[in-house]
């Protein structure tokens, strides 16, 4: 399981330290901005499991940063504590009420107090099925209910993204470093929407295997599908050793104990709009969504590529 991260954000140094010293050796992995717009990069690229924010900054408030986190799919459901000097009835109002804070701390404060409000909060997370516990990204709830919200709108993309040959990888090279091919490959989709999409678009996780979910506008998940393929068939070969990259395959045994090649990972990606509707719940939508995904492992054998994405359902 990967460690829980924590972003503190604070333009005193002394406090940065402090925290971060402090929440490291309690066995987080501690992110640090002395800026909001730092703290919003970090945020769409690594998403945090729990947020500490100062309010004085000198770009801009740590208000700001909360309503952006609160306004995009991708980050709505982290925990936000604040950190502040700013204790006036009204700043805790708006940290409170227009931000939906979870708890807000006003300086001194003693570190132990705040170590157990955020052992808590990641406790309640975690027992909410919120994040997956290697990736970090959302899944479970989190993702029914960004799909739930699709299906009441128009104009909107799903893609359904899996990792062929997941399972052979880890069985041959073991499940610590198969866990390092999810978190590249989360790495990988949080980097291709930064790029390429907006931050109304999702990407989360499964409990369940290697598959990830990504939603968007068409054009945009279109143009975010091509880029992971070409990045994720480039890329993947650095996890296997020099004489499996080389040869493009792994070899392992069937139930007959004979040997059969594997070729190295890739994605097969299913894809499904608005348009494809109507859907009339998510389970109808992800069933379909499978089956789209599944018709793109036939189409990847038949043209002879790697990495392939089908788009609409067959009809």
């Amino acid at each position: 399981m990967s460690k829980e991260r924590i972003l503190v954000v604070e333009d005193q140094p002394d406090i940065s330290s402090l925290l971060k010293i402090y929440f490291t050796s309690q066995g987080y992995e501690v992110f640090t901005a002395m800026r909001g717009q730092v703290a919003l990069e970090i945020c769409s690229k690594t998403p945090p499991n729990l947020a500490l924010l100062d309010v004085n900054l000198p770009d801009m408030e740590g208000y700001d940063i909360g309503k952006a986190l609160r306004a995009s799919p991708r980050t709505r459901h982290i925990p936000i504590i604040f950190l502040t000097a700013r204790g006036e009835r009204r700043d805790r109002l708006i940290g409170l009420g227009e931000v939906q804070a979870q708890y807000y701390i006003v300086k001194p404060f003693d570190i132990e107090e705040v170590h157990t409000i955020v052992k808590n909060q990641l406790d309640d997370a975690r027992r909410k099925n919120q994040l997956h516990p290697v990736t970090n990204l959302p899944t479970a709830d989190l993702i029914n209910d960004q799909l739930r919200q699709l299906l009441s709108t128009q104009g909107w993309a799903m893609a359904l993204v899996h990792i062929n040959g997941f399972e052979t990888f880890t069985q041959s090279y073991g499940s610590v470093v198969g866990e390092d091919v999810l978190k590249f490959s989360a790495l990988l989709m949080n980097e291709v929407v930064n790029d390429l999409g907006s931050t109304e678009d999702f990407v989360g996780h499964m409990v369940v295997g290697p598959t990830f979910v990504a939603t968007s506008a068409p054009d945009r998940l279109k143009a975010i599908c091509e880029r992971l393929i070409a990045r994720f068939d480039e890329e993947i070969g650095l996890h296997y050793n020099y004489k499996h990259r080389k040869q493009g395959y792994i070899e392992v045994p069937d139930d007959q104990g004979e040997m059969r090649q594997v070729p190295l990972m890739s994605l097969s990606i299913g894809v499904l709009t608005s348009q494809d509707g109507p859907f009339y719940d998510i389970r109808e939508l992800s069933e379909m969504a499978e089956e789209t995904r599944q018709r793109t492992v036939q189409q990847a054998r038949e043209l002879g590529k790697k990495s392939w994405v089908t788009f609409g359902r067959a009809h």
